[in-house]
């Protein structure tokens, strides 16, 4: 395959720019092989319980990823020079059975990872991450686990349902996919149903770094918390809600009391050095949100992770 690169600065004069329709106008191919990189669009919102329409999130993040520009002056990174990317189209799902797209999000993520790429998989909601994490864990075994989220995740069950997305993390500890005591989650807030709900993340020994104590202490703080994942393979995990929807009000689950933009980037940032090898966006819900910076928001938390995936490469 043809070395990847980014399009140079004047695309943004060509009438080709109206017509592209690709995350960050990366080139698109179905093919993966000779990728370091894969980014997929996951356009699935079965699993919600509140409000819908995160299944036209991955179409918004690519058209709001059309002004990222390839330079990252805060890692000193061009992800697209360093990198070879590719906008690898969406996963079919069937918005009938959740169960059925599990298997569809899997096998195609497990094409990516036995291609040698590290799937960048944008939602959709929050329980793509089990199939992603099946597939990842399948390739590289039980991964440690970064989380940046209003929510933990990690209910038992909603209305007799196993499989939404406030279980994919307990399920996922339950199979076994991730670590964890190597398991971060950023962000948490908001009330729950009772002192009980964080219970089972608590006695699995999982590290919770509330939105509260971000505010007070800063991102910096909440970063020496990474020794826990360090030295080991990481899957990142950032759900749009984590960030307050006075920033992100595009997003089927809002809670108050959340990061801003800025804290979010800083925090993604500080993940440089990590080796990742796989990660999600999800939960840009585009109907709430006809501004479109929550997309906007998401193609950005994009761009840091590649170019966090570009200063790892060194």
């Amino acid at each position: 395959m043809a070395s990847m690169r980014f399009e140079p600065p004047d695309a943004f004069q060509s009438p080709r720019f109206a017509q592209l329709s690709t995350f960050m106008r990366l080139p698109y191919t179905r093919d993966v092989r000779g990728l370091d990189v894969a980014i997929i669009g996951i356009p699935f919102d079965g699993g919600v319980s509140f409000r819908p329409g995160a299944r036209f999130g991955p179409k918004e993040v690519r058209t709001n990823s059309l002004l990222i520009r390839p330079y990252n002056p805060v890692l000193r990174a061009l992800p697209f020079s360093r990198l070879r990317v590719a906008d690898c189209g969406d996963v079919d799902p069937n918005p009938m059975d959740i169960i059925d797209t599990y298997g569809r999000i899997e096998g195609r993520v497990g094409e990516i990872l036995a291609a040698g790429a590290v799937p960048a998989c944008v939602g959709g909601d929050h329980s793509i991450s089990l199939a992603i994490l099946r597939a990842v864990a399948r390739r590289h075994g039980a991964v440690a686990l970064v989380h940046v989220d209003s929510h933990q995740d990690m209910w038992e069950q909603y209305f007799g349902n196993r499989y939404f997305h406030g279980t994919p993390f307990r399920r996922a500890l339950e199979e076994g996919l991730y670590l964890p005591r190597a398991t971060v989650q950023f962000g948490i807030r908001g009330p729950v149903y009772g002192e009980g709900d964080f219970e089972f993340g608590q006695t699995h020994g999982v590290t919770v770094v509330r939105a509260e104590e971000i505010h007070a202490r800063g991102v910096e703080a909440a970063l020496a918390h990474l020794d826990r994942v360090r030295g080991k393979k990481v899957y990142v995990s950032f759900d749009i809600d984590a960030v307050d929807p006075a920033f992100a009000p595009g997003t089927g689950t809002p809670e108050v009391g959340g990061l801003s933009s800025a804290q979010a980037l800083a925090l993604l940032r500080g993940l440089a050095g990590l080796e990742i090898v796989g990660f999600d966006i999800v939960e840009v819900s585009p109907p709430y949100d006809q501004s479109g910076i929550t997309a906007m928001l998401a193609a950005n938390v994009l761009f840091e992770l590649l170019s966090v995936l570009a200063v790892g490469r060194g």
